[in-house]
Formats: C-alpha cells, structure tokens, sequence
C-alpha cells in the first residue's frame, strides 16, 4: 500500500506522510457491528489515571470484531473498511446463512473473495483452520493463544507470525518480534499476514494531528521541579539526570525489567532478547 505525501505548504507539511485510502471500499460502518466508546479515556473503574497523556481526540465507534468464527463458516468478502481504532484495515464479510462479520484484512484480500474457517480449509490468504493442518513454513495472523479462546497475536498492521515446527500437542511459531513460542496444534490461525503494511512509515508530522488520535502533551522529567519528577530540580540550565531513568513515582525503566512472566513462560522456546542477540 503506498504512501501519500503532502506539499510542504505549511513547515508542518513537509514530510508529513499519510495512508492512501484506495483500497477502502466503504465510507460507513455497517450499524449492527458497533458500539458507542463511553467513558473517560485511560482511567480505572475508580476514576484514577492509569495511563498517562490520554484523553480527547476525534469521536469514533468502536467496531465489534469476530476473532472466532465459527467452525463450517464460509463467507463472501464484501467490503473493506477503514477502522479508527486499529492500525489495520478491516474486511466486512457476510456468512452462508447471511449473517455480517468484521474481521481483520488480511494482505491481498479483495471484495469478492471467499473465505472459510473449517478443520481442512485450502491454504489461502484469509482462510482459518487449526495449526495441525497448517504446513510449516506458512505465514499466520490472528492466532489463538488458547483454543476457542479466539485470536490473540499478531493482529496489527503488517503483523505475521511463521510456523515453524510442530511436536506431538505444541507447534512453534516465530513471532513478529523475534520471540520463538509454543502454542497447542489446536488452536487456530488465519493464513498470511495483516494487510495495511505501510502504517509504520506514516510520518505524522503536527502535533494537532496527534492530538486528534487521542494524544495529550507529555513533559519530560528534566524539565520538571524537583518535587514533581525524580529527574527534576538543579540551578537552572541543562543538566543530565541525577539518578538512573525513573517514573513519577521512583520506579526504575530502562535497563530493568518490569514484564510479569508467570505462567507463559514455560511455552518461551527463545525469547525476543535472545533473538535480537542473534541477529546482532
């Protein structure tokens, strides 16, 4: 998918980048497949901010995906769409007893194609069907964690995931970021890899344009008071930090891991970090 450029009329607009919308078939969702998004932005059910510099941006409906279809599902591509809540595209697609779905777009997919979602579907771009019947080697999106459970990796923009072994109940798949992991032969996957491949190169150029993603202003730490950041204070000027990379609160960052590995980590076959020292 190309890239559209901008004229640099404005300082702004030069190099602002955006995605072309060609490929998009439809200009409105499809009224039963979503929902109002309520309630403020990044806050807990008390009320408290649990991710900072979120709130505001444009008003969108949230598009209610279906990340299970159901087993015998067979269906006709009918539209693609835009979706503000995602990076990829979505594919509306409608079933043999006529019943709509959203799914995620894989990349090639055009209006008219068919797809299925049986035990021995064809390997073809959006088709869905267990690991134990998917050849090595091929190219997955959408995949399950847990069978039935619906499809949980791999679902952004340009994601695709390699099937790269399988033994006895486990298959190995190479995740996009290098992560080696084992996941059930049940559990399913949809052929090839998420569509819209482009949108890591979208260069946003503004900060308005930001702000109506839903961004709000951040401000660094060194610039702060000493009683309001762990990096702040000093006798004016610029100065490095005092102390090594911490958050508001004094907890540490780079270089100190904060990731909870509890109960997924026996089914790591080689991590991320592990697979960058290789390529290095």
């Amino acid at each position: 998918m190309p890239i559209k450029l901008y004229n640099p009329t404005t300082p702004a607009q030069r190099g602002m980048t955006t995605q072309d919308f060609d490929t998009i078939t439809t200009k409105k969702p499809l009224r039963g497949l979503i929902k109002i998004k309520k309630g403020p932005v990044a806050r807990n059910n008390q009320g408290r901010i649990t991710t900072r510099h979120r709130g505001g941006g444009a008003r969108r409906y949230y598009r209610l995906l279906n990340y299970r279809l159901e087993t015998g599902t067979t269906a006709i591509v009918e539209q693609i769409e835009y979706d503000p809540n995602r990076s990829a595209r979505i594919a509306r697609i409608k079933d043999h007893s006529g019943k709509y779905h959203y799914i995620l777009a894989p990349k090639g997919i055009e209006v008219g194609a068919r797809i299925s979602a049986e035990e021995e579907a064809s390997i073809e771009v959006g088709n869905r069907l267990p690991l134990k019947n998917i050849p090595t080697g091929t190219v997955i999106h959408a995949i399950e964690l847990q069978p039935g459970k619906g499809a949980q990796i791999a679902r952004t923009a340009g994601a695709g995931a390699q099937l790269i072994a399988k033994e006895e109940k486990y298959a190995q798949v190479r995740l996009p970021s290098g992560e080696v992991r084992m996941i059930s032969i049940e559990a399913t996957a949809s052929i090839g890899s998420v569509g819209n491949e482009q949108h890591q190169n979208i260069k946003v150029g503004k900060a308005g344009r930001k702000r109506h993603m839903g961004f709000r202003p951040s401000v660094r730490g060194v610039v702060m008071a000493a009683a309001d950041h762990p990096h702040g204070g000093g006798d004016g000027g610029k100065h490095r930090m005092a102390r090594p990379p911490t958050t508001p609160w004094g907890q540490k960052t780079l270089g100190y891991k904060t990731r909870s590995r509890k109960a997924s980590t026996k089914f790591i076959v080689r991590s991320r970090h592990q697979a960058k020292r290789r390529q290095g």
